[in-house]
């Protein structure tokens, strides 16, 4: 019996490893951060047995309470990813699950790998409406990609933004940014089409390259936490926000939207920026008119659950959409989706998946033709 995590996006630290009844292992931080909840490690095994496995420092995690009512993601081909029995003690997350081939994989969420990415930013820009475009490097020295999507015969007078995966371990992002773009750059898709007439959309899928591939939950490889770095972000420690900001400043942002993950909260929803200095009526009701039209397109999608919303004059404007929001004066918002089951339409084999991921990123493309 073994169990590895070098490779990318493994995270596990086995502690004992003598029985198939007893298996103890733990959470690694994130690199330079005081950060941990992500796991992805394979175990190789006897099949047909079953295997109980205790994650010891769930309760020292960063979101303990998104342990409750969770279950662990698995996959033996790594395609198909499933739901197993899981059970969270107030201390350790145990895992038991009778494998049926003697190679299997768990992680937090389904993986989204770097060759995966790559798969998708180089086969888009096979696109004639794509372009792919590098725009600079991380810490660790990796391409941070970014798609401009435009039909340049029309020169579109509005310009969005989609930025994904700035916390690394939320790994949906990247999902529902491929359905997004996918949908997006269907040609006989009336939607898009409709809405190349009107936006030019710049896309970055994964703004965490570095985090990605360590393994991290929330930071890149210096440490930060990119999504508190949009106020004063550096070259050294978050290029990351820095290398986006600079091209947004650039091209100008009409609209925007903030892909991520909640540990906690088993729905999907989206956050605004009422509490920017500038927030008015006008940007209330453009509010509104999205997320009821998110409400038409998608039945994954819901008002009734998620943050409470900040006090006026009160936003933290280090984080990106309320930066963005209060910088361009346009809708912004960070929409998220959950790590374990959406309770309104349960799905006890897959949970909230990557398929219902990439659903949600297509059904936006119908919202924002809607809103605007």
């Amino acid at each position: 019996m073994h169990i590895s995590s070098n490779f990318d996006s493994g995270n596990i630290i086995v502690k004992k490893l003598d029985s198939v009844a007893d298996i103890q292992l733990a959470i690694a931080d994130d690199g330079n951060a005081d950060f941990k909840q992500w796991f992805h490690f394979r175990l190789s095994t006897q099949s047909g047995i079953e295997h109980t496995l205790h994650i010891n420092n769930v309760n020292q995690c960063s979101y303990v309470e998104g342990w409750e009512g969770y279950s662990v993601v698995a996959s033996y081909d790594r395609e198909e990813w499933f739901r197993v029995p899981t059970h969270y003690d107030g201390e350790k997350l145990t895992i038991s699950h009778t494998p049926e081939f003697d190679n299997i994989y768990y992680a937090y969420f389904t993986p989204y790998s770097l060759e995966r990415h790559q798969d998708l930013t180089h086969q888009a820009q096979m696109s004639p409406l794509c372009q792919l475009i590098r725009l600079g490097q991380t810490v660790d020295g990796r391409d941070l990609d970014m798609l401009k999507i435009e039909d340049e015969q029309v020169n579109p007078p509005c310009t969005a933004w989609i930025i994904a995966r700035q916390h690394p371990g939320e790994s949906m992002a990247e999902w529902c940014a491929e359905g997004f773009i996918s949908r997006l750059l269907d040609d006989t898709d009336a939607v898009a089409r409709s809405l190349l007439k009107k936006w030019r959309f710049f896309v970055v899928p994964n703004m965490n390259p570095d985090g990605s591939i360590r393994g991290h939950l929330r930071s890149n490889s210096a440490g930060a936490n990119l999504n508190r770095e949009w106020l004063e972000p550096s070259r050294n420690f978050s290029p990351e926000v820095f290398l986006v900001r600079e091209q947004m400043k650039k091209s100008g942002c009409n609209f925007f939207l903030d892909l991520h993950g909640d540990e906690a909260i088993p729905y999907t929803f989206v956050a605004g920026a009422e509490g920017i200095p500038s927030y008015d009526n006008k940007m209330a009701t453009m509010e509104d008119s999205f997320k009821d039209a998110l409400l038409k397109t998608s039945p994954d999608f819901q008002i009734i659950h998620g943050y409470p919303k900040s006090e006026a004059g009160k936003a933290d404007l280090s984080m990106a959409s309320n930066w963005v929001a209060e910088q361009f004066h346009c809708l912004a918002f960070t929409l998220e989706m959950p790590f374990k089951d959406h309770l309104f339409l349960e799905d006890n084999l897959y949970g909230w998946s990557a398929e219902r991921s990439i659903n949600l990123g297509a059904a936006l493309l119908t919202a924002i033709n809607t809103t605007f």
